[in-house]
């Protein structure tokens, strides 16, 4: 009831800041069954992250040297869009796998860019020296209370949007998506919690008991490749006994390509691996379970029209 109010909480305070996903229902994609689909990609800055984003921003006293951010490319353009709608400085630390796209998404929206050697985990390293030595205040990219009440609302939106599934398939990172929805839901559907084989840092930490350092490598590095599963993620995991699969490059890629051959959606490797993980068998439903997808975002890289 806590999580629950506490999201509810969070789709006030954000409501007119971020955009109300559209949902489709359709049959396609070689599977025997119709799917539903939230797209969640037409969000603001082509993710979910708006969501966490603002409101962290609108929930916790912002410093006057302002925010800072650490991102794979996502969270990094949610946060400097947030701040610019609310008049704050931000500074976002990317790592160089997030990619030219991704980079230039964050420099539109006028957030002081700093590019970083290595993956996420040196880019959050250096963000949180930043604010060390600045004060600014960290806005996490999915390990912390605020982000993962605004994610939550996700799942709070599709359910008033009349979504009927048994289970939901969503892609895992750091685990603030998945984790919000979890949170809202608490066991009402089944989540299913899908991740790259090349970074999957939540079905580790499922496997081992605890979270722990992971490779991270592959197509969908720059928006799931989180070394290390959020700890909040990963108490909602080990309380609701989450459901974790793994999915192959491939299998990625071919997902992409038939959300974008049948339904017109082009979307970022990320966005596709949780439909990836229906149409390559990672996840088998039973005869009659109805099943939902997140389409998480939408940022592909090299951007078709730049």
């Amino acid at each position: 009831m806590e999580w629950t109010n506490k999201i509810e909480a969070a789709a006030q305070r954000i409501a007119g800041h971020v955009r109300v996903t559209p949902v489709l229902q359709t049959a396609g994609f070689g599977l025997d069954r119709p799917l539903e689909f939230k797209l969640e990609q037409t969000q603001h800055t082509g993710s979910f992250k708006a969501r966490g984003a603002f409101n962290t921003l609108l929930s916790t006293p912002v410093p006057t040297a302002g925010i800072v951010a650490a991102s794979g490319g996502n969270h990094g353009a949610a946060v400097g869009y947030a701040a610019a709608q609310l008049g704050h400085p931000a500074t976002i630390f990317v790592p160089e796998i997030a990619g030219p796209s991704k980079l230039a998404l964050i420099e539109r929206t006028g957030a002081d860019l700093r590019v970083v050697k290595g993956a996420y985990a040196e880019a959050l390293a250096e963000a949180r020296a930043f604010e060390e030595q600045t004060g600014a205040g960290q806005v996490h990219a999915y390990d912390a209370i605020p982000t993962v009440e605004g994610q939550g609302t996700v799942m709070r939106e599709w359910e008033a949007q009349g979504l009927q599934a048994d289970t939901v398939l969503i892609a895992v990172g750091g685990g603030g998506l998945v984790a919000g929805a979890m949170a809202w839901l608490q066991g009402r559907r089944k989540i299913v919690a899908v991740e790259p084989e090349r970074c999957a840092a939540l079905y580790q930490a499922r496997k081992t008991g605890a979270p722990l350092d992971v490779d991270v490598s592959g197509v969908a590095a720059n928006a799931l490749g989180a070394r290390r599963i959020g700890q909040i993620c990963f108490d909602l995991a080990q309380a609701q006994d989450l459901t974790c699969v793994t999915v192959t490059d491939d299998a990625i890629l071919h997902a992409q390509t038939a959300l974008w051959q049948e339904l017109r959606q082009l979307v970022e490797p990320a966005g596709a691996a949780a439909l990836a993980a229906l149409m390559s068998g990672a996840y088998t439903p039973e005869p009659g379970e109805r099943v939902a997808i997140l389409v998480c975002g939408g940022n592909i890289a090299p951007d078709p029209l730049a």
